[in-house]
């Protein structure tokens, strides 16, 4: 039995893939209840972020799951399993759990050390556990995982700065603008990402900044925390004529923002440009707006160049960062070994422990003439021969627990002493 991970990122796969494999929070119920149902994958985690989209599993047999975890990402994207192959990364064992804790850390982000994917990690593991998906194998994999991201973002540097991909965003629309003082804002989406762009944008100087999104209600909240403007979802194309920016974040599954939408906004903005930065996955803001005059359509793709510039400044707190992973995941080992052969290691020791008493108990007629102190010595040699016996192999089970070999010897146990 091991640990899994199966995933593609902004690191594997161009923006077009990975937002075709983006699962949508609503549809997380239906897709853990799907992955979970496969012959090989008994335990499931589904983590879906703007720049990844990961299926963490316990696989009963490896090479079985790796069919069904990659025909789960063909169904899913609708991208055949052939055109996935290239762009799926796999790790098992040691290397799914220090992938993990290097995700929750921030160092495989598009934004170094950000903080954002520590939360959507934690909302992801409660959903698969509400869901029933996650088990004892995967609790215990993400609660440490948790304190991972955490450790590394106490003990070293490594969020500081741009420490999310909303901030970066808006670094990145300054970059392009030069400044936000006296300018516009208009912000699509009012979710944990809209949020971050919205009050990094509050603190830039905005002339106003105006919150639009499907549910007005959450619009008027996020707009009320920023001094700004809520607005309806149909409000957008006016608000749009007197904008210097918008910026889009929802969870859309298809685009809300259309070339010819846009097209018509440029009528009334007469030559004035327009700066677009849309970092959700699905793009919320069709590529095709990119063409019209006077507009720049900034996506993932150019958030990750741009972020790209701060790594080499922390190339040494990743150094750090990596230090603590690589202690976290021998620690992890340790405790899941423990865990793992623990029941089998008491069900032995049980059995073998019962074998001794019965025969003993079968001789006790024999044994009629020992005294009290006889009798204890009896006890005491019959205890530490059992012990001894057991020694080698209870150290054995926990060492190999975790690996192909760990549960060829639990098999052999199961079925040596009926356990």
């Amino acid at each position: 039995m091991s640990i899994v991970v199966f995933g593609i990122s902004h690191r594997s796969a161009p923006l077009d893939l990975l937002e075709r494999c983006s699962i949508a929070a609503v549809d997380l119920p239906k897709r853990l209840a799907d992955l979970t149902s496969r012959a090989h994958v008994s335990e499931a985690v589904l983590l879906s972020t703007c720049n990844r989209t990961e299926a963490y599993v316990v696989a009963e047999k490896f090479h079985g799951a790796f069919a069904d975890v990659r025909n789960f990402f063909a169904e899913t994207s609708h991208v055949a399993p052939e055109d996935l192959s290239d762009h799926l990364y796999v790790h098992h064992d040691e290397e799914a759990v220090e992938h993990l804790f290097s995700v929750t850390a921030g160092v495989r982000s598009v934004v170094l050390g950000e903080s954002e994917i520590l939360g959507q990690t934690k909302v992801a593991w409660e959903q698969a556990r509400l869901e029933g998906a996650a088990g004892p194998v995967l609790n215990l994999l993400f609660r440490h995982a948790v304190e991972t991201g955490k450790r590394a973002r106490t003990e070293t540097s490594i969020g500081r700065h741009t420490a999310s991909v909303s901030h970066a965003a808006v670094e990145m629309a300054t970059d392009r603008l030069g400044s936000f003082a006296g300018r516009k804002a208009l912000i699509v989406g009012a979710g944990g990402m809209a949020e971050g762009m919205a009050v990094s944008l509050a603190q830039a100087g905005l002339s106003e900044v105006l919150v639009a999104n499907r549910t007005y209600e959450r619009a008027v909240t996020l707009a009320e925390r920023v001094s700004g403007t809520a607005l309806a979802l149909d409000q957008l194309s006016s608000a749009l004529v007197d904008v210097d920016v918008l910026l889009t974040s929802t969870g859309a599954t298809s685009v809300i923002v259309d070339h010819a939408s846009i097209d018509d906004v440029l009528v009334a903005r007469r030559g004035r440009p327009l700066l677009i930065v849309d970092v959700a996955v699905p793009r919320d803001v069709a590529p095709a707006v990119a063409d019209l005059p006077g507009v720049t359509l900034l996506d993932m793709e150019d958030l990750s160049k741009f972020a790209a510039r701060g790594i080499e400044a922390r190339s040494l707190e990743v150094e750090r960062v990596n230090e603590i992973i690589e202690e976290e995941t021998k620690r992890f080992g340790d405790v899941r070994s423990a865990r793992e052969m623990a029941p089998i290691i008491s069900s032995l020791r049980g059995q073998i422990e019962a074998i001794r008493r019965s025969e003993i108990e079968r001789a006790s007629s024999q044994l009629d003439s020992l005294d009290d102190q006889q009798r204890a010595t009896v006890e005491m040699v019959t205890k530490s021969l059992v012990a001894k016996l057991l020694h080698g192999p209870t150290i054995s089970l926990k060492e190999a627990a975790g690996s192909p070999k760990g549960d060829r010897l639990a098999d052999s146990l199961r079925d040596l002493f009926d356990l």
